[in-house]
């Protein structure tokens, strides 16, 4: 048996970027397009009206202010309202591999480490952009990377769920180090034009190397455990997949097959079972809420890491206690924990104890203790 230990993260973040200011313009400029277009049958009271969008609305419920993106033009053309990517041959990389092949770069350079040293590729991300070959393939086969590879999906908790894999792995000897990459194009399955879901998403890929803590060759964070949990729920769902040329309504544009949550209901289920579920953790590992120093959640709304982190450490957290990154990222799927993670842990000292935690659709909970070495 050997100790599993994350020694390198990496973070692609896209070119292009765009604002609370910009998105508002856009959304509301499509409110008034669309508004324009069913007068006749708004004037009968047949129709609603669709209402603007704004700053304010925006920042309060969500603590979003901008987000990165693959395409910005075609999210911002009220005539579109969704990124526009190119065509690409099957002969040249796709895009979810080039975002992740980026981030795994950084990750190996982190750890000064090579394709040489890896073993495995996981790909765990929300979407896949194709049913196969496995996006996982890709990347390995970018990296020239011995071993194997798979794709998987527990939407926002897929690199938690893609850690304790690789770790498990780890431990058990059957490897000695796996790249879990998480590229997720977010603004692919979100609805832009829906006031209430319209500023949620960005794009970003992550990677994360967990290998054998003896061959660690510098400063690394040691998986003491994880814990991984699934409760079914409809309240986040996304109705696009296979089948779908194969239903009455074909391949129609149809509000779901994007993104759809039911806002209220998630707030008010998902937050107990991820309090619950960190707190349950934490006590079969023995750690105390004083022995953690810094908790890397879910980066998906303000509030509700507010008050996960005040559950969990029996106080309101202390600035940089619990890093924040969506308002700068917004929500990026599974990927957000581990920017924050990624942005906000070389500060820690020997010894220190950590919990990354991400959770979503499923619903999907899934946790990481970690101690700082070295």
């Amino acid at each position: 048996m050997y100790t599993p230990a994350i020694t390198g993260t990496g973070v692609f973040t896209p070119a292009e970027r765009i604002t609370n200011a910009e998105l508002v313009a856009a959304f509301n400029a499509y409110v008034d397009l669309q508004n324009a277009r069913n007068a006749d049958a708004i004037a009968a009271g047949e129709q609603a009206p669709l209402q603007y969008s704004s700053e304010e609305f925006i920042e309060k419920a969500s603590g979003i202010e901008s987000r990165f993106v693959m395409d910005k033009a075609g999210i911002l053309n009220p005539e579109i309202m969704f990124p526009q990517l190119r065509q690409r041959s099957d002969d040249e990389p796709g895009i979810m591999a080039e975002m992740a092949v980026d981030a795994a770069r950084k990750a190996l350079a982190k750890a000064g480490k090579t394709a040489a040293d890896v073993d495995a590729v996981i790909c765990a991300a929300s979407n896949m952009e194709r049913a196969y070959p496995a996006v996982a393939i890709e990347i390995q086969q970018i990296l020239g990377i011995k071993g194997f590879a798979f794709d998987m999906n527990v939407a926002c908790s897929s690199a938690t769920f893609g850690i304790q894999v690789a770790a498990d792995m780890v431990r058990s000897g059957s490897i000695r180090a796996a790249l879990v990459v998480n590229p997720e194009i977010c603004s692919g399955h979100l609805e832009w034009r829906d006031r209430d879901c319209h500023f949620i998403f960005g794009d970003v890929a992550t990677a994360t190397l967990v290998e054998r803590q003896e061959d660690a060759s510098g400063p690394h964070f040691e998986v003491l455990s994880t814990r991984c949990a699934t409760e079914f729920s409809n309240n986040i769902r996304n109705n696009n997949g296979f089948l779908r040329r194969s239903r009455p309504d074909g391949v129609a544009d149809r509000r779901d097959m994007q993104f759809m949550q039911n806002g209220r209901k998630v707030f008010k289920e998902v937050l107990p079972m991820v309090s619950q579920h960190i707190a349950d953790h934490m006590d079969a590992e023995g750690v105390a809420a004083s022995d953690l120093k810094r908790l890397w959640l879910h980066q998906a709304n303000k509030s509700m890491n507010d008050f996960i982190g005040k559950k969990v450490l029996g106080r309101t957290p202390d600035a940089g206690e619990q890093p924040n990154i969506l308002q700068d990222y917004a929500n990026t799927s599974s990927a957000g924990s581990i920017i924050a993670f990624s942005q906000y842990c070389d500060d820690l000292s020997e010894g220190d104890t950590g919990l990354i935690c991400s959770f979503g659709a499923g619903y999907s909970v899934g946790s990481v203790i970690l101690r700082r070495h070295g």
